[in-house]
């Protein structure tokens, strides 16, 4: 107690200090008044830091009177303005402590002087004083919430006072406020406050809204508020929409106070329980109520006396809720608002309105509910959680709203999924991703994991509207004819990017997304998005009752590939998603669900996949529609709204000529989109039968390889995505594991679809790929392939492009081999390790060495030669040999001793079996009328080269080789190319065998090339125009092949053939140009090449060359001199080689 008084006697002596002064100076001047101002700050500071319960009756009645003192003796208009901001501030201060115990009287007095500042009555009184400023309104403001706030029981515990002191209080001011000398005031102070909260200074505003809601909450007569209801709700739907700031969102602080204003407002006026009481409305629980429902209602006697009161009657109650329904609609934008303070304020005032006026305001039912859905939806995660827990509370808690509310949202689903054509067809896409966020919300509502069984109504109700009976034919066959897609850029490869990108990596491991579609009517990708989400929880919602939408939209999908048809494909992948909860567009998370599949689901899974893979044997061929199906169908698609750009022609606007009729619209056919949603539907299937799918691997493989090799960058995109996901789906490894595991099925499509029933030109590029990706694997497997190929090939010999893909897919087998014979290389006798007796160099000193012995025996010279399986002895019997047979005694040794004739060459591999089998039966095509094809077979005998042994390899190109050399002298430059290829591997590779062939065949025929080049060269244009004329500037013309071929053929000959005197000089002497230092660079390279090899072999022949090319080392040799060659520095790396 002590410590108390000791307290107050401190805080006496600071307020003393200031107190005694100020009254003083209470009388203000036409001066400063700075001294006044001083102790003012002085005494607001002492006040801040005294708590609230330490300031007694006694304190604030010594502090209260200089503030009155300074209020008395000066005229209004004389006070300044920042004098009286300071009163107020102090004023506030000591109604904090005043409240619970001051005169009645006094809290009234200090009520009116706030709301006259605040309503500038107190400066219009005097006649000439002026409109206070913002910052004393304030004041004043902030000191009308401290008079009218509720305190609390903390607050009463506080200081020491019973708790329900708090209560009492408040009903004592309150009855004070209702009485009916004081209504005015209040009603005055309420008009005062509400025009503040349009002021542009947030302070103000924000304390002006707290004001309003204190009074309507808690002080207005109840009769008074429906008659404020219509100004409150108009102030607060401004305010809330922001239009007194002008352009831009309101505060989200503000839009908070507004709408909880406008909640108290309405709840009180029109609010169930209020308008039941008053006999606006009746409550209807039982039969009993119905049945006194045709009587008329008995309204409560209302006191006339109070004419300020609004009686709630039943007309009162209708044009009301009219208007307040209009008034809530303008709301609608605030579900936009970028601050969550201003989003959960909404969520909370729909809540509110739902629970309390579901009688009263039953059109606007649907309206707040929409806000509830949407804000659901919500980026926000506290915003979307507040609102999905008001939506499971509203229709969980048993209500008079509960069971409406069910059928409201069910209603509301059925009417935005209606007018989801309409609002699609005006392109406006805010109003497509509002009407789809409501669908969404309403089907994820329903959706949750941890949602009530008593929303189980709802998934019910969404399975019934996507079931036989919920009508999709009207509303499904709607969406479909303003849902269009447009078409993807079209960039047409000769290999897809997508094979490519497969190829180079077959154990690709990486997640590849599938490309996206872009609507027509839609630009935006969160409107796109919102599409997407809808069905998606569509059909998480609806469960496999949803599986007849599914097959609604895919039977109609199927039948063509018209723009509807692609939409309705495109509602089934996505619809057909939600049911299976994965997503082919979120990555690898959402692409798989844990979810368990029914029965029904992937019995249906396993039909729809089969379906959908028989699409791809149908005729690539789009015919063109006749009239009358055109008309037929201008007639059936109901076309809404005509939209067209560009400028309006003026005759039609002017009428001045009768307008012709529109021409008919054609009907757009898109495969392309077809295909490729035909593709996400086997991709989906297969994450539905996940091991189950390798069933329907023969049935589904041809039709994702076939979009794989499509020229069309995106369909070829798409199949790589879905080849990805069925090889993550069946838990395969990689794509090459699951093709080389179901290569039978591949084969067997592609063999049924290369007959001449049935023909398919892309059969054989899917084949090719096949093989491509599958690699060195399919060896073992590759024969089957190439029987595949040949049979194909007798019967389709005349029709080049087939031969031309069978071809390619048999290099593709030569060219996996090729790659597998290099991993594990077989032993075979290579001809090129064996010492060659013709490759010593041409000397004399064998010669001079055996002169002195010419004359000498050489038959005691022991020959140590081993000539292998020969005889030792001279051919015939002599006598003891021919005795012992007469005797019959020739021993055992006489057997044992000959040696039986054996070949050491091992017997072929299966790998040389299966190339000798491709190459025996290939050259019979190098006579085909396609040059393309004879090229291939070339380049197809030109890889066989190195994989087959001599003794397999020989006797086929014995048998081709008078087509080879036809091949040299071909009309096409690439096929002479190609040829000069093939003879450069046997050169490489067979060099032995080649000596003849390469002199007397090749050889001759290179010389007439090389004259023939050379001559084409003076005239082309696409040669050097110098004064040499050495080959092309680029590396990918076919005359630079050719060259580059034909060095590095002589290259090998002269390396692995035996040496041909005449023919070596003409060689050499021949490729000289090629040296020049204006050649091409590799031609250089090869040229070098072929002289150091050259110079090995003679390299006296070599040294005479070039230096006799470069300088005049001899009149005899001056023909061979050609300066303009300006070979020397080659040369020079020449004949350092040959030292």
């Amino acid at each position: 107690m002590l410590t108390e008084d000791s307290t107050v006697e401190t805080d006496f002596r600071k307020l003393k200090a200031v107190c005694v002064p100020l009254l003083g100076a209470s009388r203000l001047t036409h001066s400063p008044n700075t001294t006044t101002s001083g102790l003012l700050t002085e005494l607001i500071n002492i006040l801040n830091g005294i708590p609230p319960e330490n300031l007694t009756s006694n304190l604030i009645s010594y502090v209260f009177l200089p503030l009155s003192t300074i209020l008395q003796r000066n005229c209004s208009a004389e006070i300044p303005d920042q004098i009286l901001e300071k009163i107020l501030v102090a004023l506030s201060l000591l109604s904090e402590s005043w409240w619970w115990s001051c005169d009645v009287k006094v809290w009234e007095q200090i009520f009116m002087l706030c709301g006259a500042v605040v309503g500038g009555i107190e400066g219009k009184s005097s006649g000439k004083g002026k409109a206070r400023d913002d910052e004393t309104k304030g004041a004043a403001t902030r000191c009308l919430i401290t008079l009218l706030r509720p305190r609390t029981a903390q607050e009463a515990t506080k200081r020491s006072i019973l708790p329900s002191e708090a209560k009492d209080r408040l009903l004592e001011l309150q009855e004070h406020t209702q009485s009916s000398s004081f209504v005015p005031v209040v009603g005055q102070t309420l008009d005062s406050v509400m025009t503040s909260t349009s002021s542009r200074h947030i302070p103000l505003q924000r304390a002006s809204l707290e004001v309003t809601f204190f009074l309507i909450d808690l002080y207005l007569p109840d009769p008074l508020i429906p008659a404020v209801l219509p100004g409150v709700i108009s102030t607060m739907t401004k305010i809330c929409l922001g239009l007194p700031q002008g352009k831009g969102w309101a505060n989200g602080e503000i839009v908070s106070r507004g709408l909880k204003v406008m909640q108290v407002a309405v709840t009180k006026a029109i609010g169930d329980e209020i308008c039941i009481k008053h006999g606006a409305l009746r409550r209807i629980r039982d039969l009993d109520d119905l049945i006194n429902s045709e009587e008329p209602v008995q309204n409560p006697p209302f006191d006339k006396q109070k004419s300020y009161g609004t009686q709630r009657t039943e007309s009162w109650l209708r044009g009301t809720a009219t208007q307040l329904h209009i008034a809530i609609n303008t709301l609608t934008p605030l579900l936009s608002h970028p601050t969550p303070s201003a989003l959960l304020a909404l969520s909370n005032f729909s809540a509110a309105l739902i629970r309390s006026t579901s009688l009263t305001l039953p059109q606007t039912q649907p309206l707040l509910l929409s806000f509830l859905l949407s804000l659901s939806l919500s980026d926000y995660p506290s915003i979307s959680s507040e609102a999905r827990r008001s939506l499971t509370e509203l229709l969980t808690t048993p209500s008079d709203a509960q069971i409406l509310l069910q059928h409201t949202l069910l209603k509301n689903l059925g009417d935005n999924l209606s007018a989801l054509p309409r609002l699609l067809s005006t392109q406006s896409d805010a109003r497509v991703a509002h009407a789809a966020g409501l669908i969404d919300a309403v089907c994820r509502l329903a959706s949750y994991q941890d949602a009530p069984a008593t929303l189980s109504v709802i998934g019910k109700g969404i399975g019934k509207l996507l079931g036989p009976t919920g009508g999709i034919e009207k509303w499904g066959g709607s969406l479909l004819s303003v849902l269009e897609f447009m078409e993807p850029p079209v960039i047409v490869t000769h290999t897809s990017g997508a094979q490519l990108a497969l190829e180079n990596n077959p154990e690709i491991s990486q997640w590849i997304n599938f490309p996206d579609l872009v609507f027509k009517n839609i630009s935006s990708s969160e409107t796109r998005d919102s599409l997407k989400s809808m069905f998606h929880s569509l059909g998480t919602a609806g469960g496999d009752s949803c599986l007849f939408a599914v097959e609604w939209f895919v039977n109609l999908g199927r039948s063509a590939t018209s723009s509807t048809s692609v939409a309705a494909l495109w509602c089934a992948c996505r619809l057909l998603e939600g049911i299976v909860g994965i997503s082919l567009f979120e990555g690898r998370s959402a692409a798989f669900s844990a979810r368990r599949c029914s029965k029904r689901l992937e019995k249906q899974a396993r039909t729809l996949a089969k379906s959908i893979a028989e699409i791809w044997d149908q005729s690539d061929f789009i015919s063109t529609p006749s009239k009358e199906t055109l008309q037929n169908t201008e007639e059936e698609t109901p076309f809404l709204v005509q939209h067209r750009t560009g400028i309006i022609p003026l005759h039609e606007t002017l009428k001045l000529t009768q307008i012709s009729n529109p021409k008919p619209t054609k009907m757009t056919h898109q495969p392309i989109i077809h295909r490729a949603l035909c593709l996400q539907l086997i991709a989906i299937t297969a994450s539905i039968a996940q091991s189950h799918f390798s069933s329907l691997f023969i049935h589904t493989l041809y039709p994702v390889l076939h979009s794989l090799v499509s020229p069309v960058s995106f369909l070829s995109s798409t199949a790589l995505a879905t080849l990805n996901f069925v090889t993550v789906a069946t838990s395969y490894a990689s794509p090459s594991n699951l093709l080389l595991s179901n290569f039978d099925y591949v084969l067997d499509s592609v063999s049924r679809r290369l007959t001449q029933r049935w023909l398919d030109i892309d059969a054989t590029k899917v084949l090719g790929v096949m093989v491509r990706l599958v690699g060195a694997d399919i060896v073992e497997k590759a024969g089957d392939v190439v029987e595949e190929c040949f049979d194909r090939l007798d019967e389709f010999h005349g029709y080049g492009i087939i031969v031309d893909g069978l071809i390619e897919v048999l290099t593709e087998v030569i060219k996996v081999i090729e790659m597998e014979a290099r991993t594990t290389p077989v032993e075979t006798s290579d001809s090129s390790t064996i010492p060659r007796a013709g490759f010593h160099k041409p000397s004399l000193d064998d010669f001079f060495d055996f002169l002195p012995r010419r004359f000498e025996d050489s038959s005691q010279e022991a020959d140590d030669t081993d000539y292998g399986p020969a005889p030792r002895k001279a051919w015939g019997k002599n006598k003891s040999t021919e005795d012992k047979i007469e005797d019959g005694q020739e021993s055992e040794e006489t057997f044992t001793n000959v040696e039986p004739a054996s070949n050491d060459e091992p017997p072929p591999t299966a790998i040389q079996a299966l190339t000798k089998q491709i190459v025996s039966r290939s050259i019979y095509f190098l006579t085909h009328d396609s040059p393309v094809i004879r090229a291939r077979i070339l380049n197809l005998l030109t890889s066989s080269v190195p994989v087959l042994p001599e003794s397999a390899l020989l006797p086929s190109i014995h048998s081709a080789w008078p087509f080879i050399l036809n091949r040299l002298v071909d009309h096409e430059t690439f096929v002479v190319s190609a040829a000069a290829g093939l003879a450069e591997a046997l050169a490489r590779h067979v060099g032995d065998s080649m000596f003849r062939r390469v002199w007397d065949d090749i050889w001759p025929k290179f010389r007439l090339m090389l004259r023939d080049l050379e001559v084409g060269e003076k005239t082309s244009a696409l040669t050097r125009r110098d004064k040499t004329g050495v080959g092309s500037e680029s590396a990918y013309s076919h005359s630079h092949r050719l060259y580059r071929s034909l060095l590095r053929t002589m290259t090998f000959a002269l390396k692995g053939v035996h040496e041909h005197e005449v023919s070596f000089w003409e060689v050499i002497t021949s490729f000289r140009r090629f040296l020049s230092a204006r050649a091409h660079e590799e031609l250089q390279q090869c040229a070098i090449d072929l002289y150091v090899q050259a110079g090995k072999t003679n390299p006296d022949s070599v040294w005479l060359l070039l230096t006799s090319t470069t300088t005049d080392i001899n009149p005899i040799m001056g023909f061979m001199m050609n300066p303009a060659w300006d070979i020397a520095r080659n040369a020079t790396i020449i004949l350092k080689s040959l030292d």
